[in-house]
């Protein structure tokens, strides 16, 4: 990589703080080591547009760049959705979780990469690991650029799996908070009753300390429900909680789990054990089987009667998986979609019961490493229950299949947040993994 900069990119969202605070290093240094970056792995395609004008804010976080999906709002530069129909739309304003990060001082690099409407088009992006491997999607760009050095942190959205799966495919930390926990004003939503707000950072730490200060309300988002607040600053680190209590889950998609992933999560679990945890078999009660099901009827239905018009009037500059969904949606019945949304919310008040004595499910975020090919973004199965449910979950890297991550995915019970990532740093710290960049 060129430039007096080199390496400093790699900070992640905590480090680079405290280095500025310090004064080991500068907010307009770091800031041109992570543009030098992007600029050094634009063979990603990880971004649609890059900031021509990037200097620190105004703020606590000032000198901290963020890569924001394009699907959520920026006033300031394009907003594509994904989609040609979009392709030279500059939002009014800017989403309410961008609005949040320039009040703390960040400053948005770039928008990253999303599939068309966060659905199943992909776009161009690479994974960093292994050119002409997909980096996973929906929130492909966002994840490929925490991974590659270029960001400390990114946002994405998950729908059935686009933050849990692309982080374990680009060996990073994806953390899907809870249902309603991060407010979507400006954000462009595919199915409102499933979509999160989610975060991609390089440590749990990271992930904790951000989610803290981006946790929030607005009237405008009728499904936000905030979470409790949870001091974590830079002097007050996020504690792991000693020796815990997992339930491992092998979800009713095992059989689409890869010999190396099943591997990983066994010997995982192991560590687990050996180091003080206890880790116990959980099997999901009959009615959670339903799930997968009751997700792809919200979806489709809700997706249906927000993309119908948009197909029927750009039927030129829609793709074929967005009409498929559509037409899929529009043919199913009233009475199955309220009924999936009425098991959606007895489910999702029943979980804590059925994780009662376990502090977190063990289980895997995806069918394996990331596959070859750019024509997919790979299957969310290993993600759609828990996205349903809306409870926090988070992908934590965990290892290697010839040169591509594997991770792990752990899940809580709903507004649980702090306790899932207390545990989740538990694991951290006993994996030992050190954070790594791919070659460039």
């Amino acid at each position: 990589m060129p430039g007096d900069h080199l390496m400093l990119n790699q900070l992640g969202l905590v480090d680079a703080l405290r280095a500025f605070r310090d004064g080991q290093a500068t907010p307009r240094d770091y800031l041109a080591a992570c543009r030098e970056a992007a600029s050094a792995r634009s063979d990603l395609a990880a971004f649609t547009h890059l900031a021509a004008d990037l200097g620190p804010g105004d703020g606590p976080w000032a000198g901290i760049p963020v890569g924001v999906k394009d699907i959520i709002a920026t006033a300031d530069m394009p907003t594509t959705n994904g989609s040609p129909v979009y392709a030279d739309h500059v939002p009014a304003a800017d989403a309410w979780i961008v609005a949040r990060l320039r009040g703390l001082g960040a400053s948005v690099l770039g928008k990253t990469v999303s599939t068309e409407f966060a659905w199943r088009h992909p776009g161009p992006t690479h994974n960093p690991w292994k050119r002409g491997h997909t980096p996973g999607g929906s929130s492909s760009g966002s994840a490929a650029a925490v991974a590659a050095g270029i960001v400390p942190l990114a946002l994405g959205t998950q729908t059935f799996g686009s933050v849990i799966r692309p982080a374990a495919y680009c060996g990073v930390v994806g953390l899907k908070p809870s249902y309603g926990a991060i407010p979507r004003v400006g954000v462009h939503p595919l199915a409102a009753s499933l979509d999160h707000l989610g975060l991609f950072t390089r440590s749990v730490t990271d992930a904790a300390f951000a989610l803290s200060r981006l946790i929030g309300q607005d009237d405008a988002d009728r499904h936000g429900r905030p979470l409790p607040g949870f001091p974590i600053g830079l002097d007050e680190a996020l504690e792991a909680r000693p020796a815990p209590r997992l339930a491992l889950v092998r979800t009713s998609v095992w059989d689409r789990a890869e010999p190396e992933a099943r591997a990983l999560l066994e010997a995982a679990a192991e560590s687990f054990r050996r180091a003080g945890a206890h880790v116990s078999d959980l099997s999901l009660p009959t009615p959670y089987d339903a799930l997968p099901d009751d997700a792809r009827t919200i979806l489709a239905v809700e997706a249906s009667a927000h993309f119908g018009p948009l197909v029927d009037r750009f039927p030129d500059r829609t793709s074929q998986p967005l009409k498929d969904l559509v037409a899929e949606g529009a043919a199913m019945s009233a009475v199955a979609y309220v009924e999936a949304l009425r098991r959606q919310a007895a489910l999702r008040a029943d979980f804590g019961a059925v994780l009662a004595g376990c502090d977190a499910v063990l289980t895997l975020p995806a069918a394996g490493p990331a596959p070859d090919g750019l024509t997919s973004t790979g299957d969310p199965a290993f993600c759609v229950p828990w996205t349903c449910l809306g409870v926090p979950a988070i992908a934590l890297p965990a290892g290697k299949s010839d040169g591509l991550p594997l991770g792990l995915q752990l899940v809580g019970s709903y507004r649980n947040d702090l306790a899932l990532l207390r545990t989740t740093l538990w694991c951290e710290t006993v994996l030992a993994r050190p954070v790594t960049f791919p070659a460039v």
